[in-house]
């Protein structure tokens, strides 16, 4: 069964759409999209149809995005959404609760995790240490292809409304330390023009143990590791989400 469209509320008043993807399982992914990204976007349908073969889903706009409420705020208040949707998935009864987090939305899962037990594994995927450390290395190679993806078919749809960049936020590595005991896995593209690959590596060296870090060659930034290695790239979250969520059935 899928839900399409269903709107959830924060506790800061946005209102958060989002689908979600049922199928009897006792565990249930959550994926938090990046920047200038949705729900309905080609690559995070993609993505979605492929974690619903073996998980329940859930997919969701943050704010300033898509179809949800409001402004982007950089991730000061975007744990706020994520939060919204870990309610929702606990109500539901699920055992287990993973979350995949992309490029900013992979920053808002680290900070919500680091106080919301209700997330028990995390992949974080291009994480930034700090918004304010990003690269931008604007005349690498990659940063066209990226380009070409967004301009393309696979862009369509895609926008935001952006909120104040300066607004105060809790920076990633000040808080990975305190997401014990979730077990966290991070993932980066070699080729990463935006958020460069030493800052999964800072975030890994102070995070403690379950821990993992996988860098993959020849790829760039968030969601585009999928578009490029799109087997590699499910295959590696699947095996970790079978050692740290349970495979059983639900029972309904």
């Amino acid at each position: 069964m899928i839900l399409e469209d269903k709107t959830l509320h924060t506790k800061d008043g946005q209102s958060i759409v989002f689908d979600c993807h049922q199928d009897g399982n006792n565990q249930i992914v959550i994926l938090a999209h990046g920047f200038y990204n949705n729900k309905d976007a080609c690559l995070l349908k993609n993505i979605t149809l492929e974690f619903a073969k073996y998980y329940d889903v859930i997919t969701f706009d943050f704010r300033g995005h898509g179809k949800s409420s409001g402004s982007f705020s950089w991730t000061s208040d975007e744990p706020n959404d994520l939060a919204a949707v870990l309610d929702y998935a606990k109500e539901q009864n699920y055992e287990k609760i993973g979350v995949i987090g992309f490029s900013l939305g992979a920053a808002a899962t680290l900070v919500e995790a680091s106080h919301n037990k209700l997330i028990n594994s995390v992949i974080a995927v291009s994480a930034p240490f700090d918004f304010w450390q990003i690269n931008f290395h604007f005349w690498e190679p990659e940063m066209l292809n990226d380009l070409k993806l967004n301009l393309g078919m696979k862009g369509k749809g895609k926008f935001i409304r952006p909120g104040n960049p300066l607004a105060k936020k809790i920076k990633p590595i000040d808080i990975v330390e305190f997401i014990s005991p979730a077990p966290i896995f991070f993932i980066h593209g070699a080729n990463d023009w935006i958020i460069k690959t030493e800052h999964s590596q800072k975030l890994f060296e102070k995070a403690k143990e379950p821990k993992k870090l996988l860098m993959i060659d020849d790829v760039g930034h968030a969601e585009k590791i999928f578009d490029d290695k799109p087997n590699e790239f499910i295959s590696e979250c699947r095996q970790w989400f079978d050692k740290t969520l349970a495979k059983e059935s639900k029972q309904c």
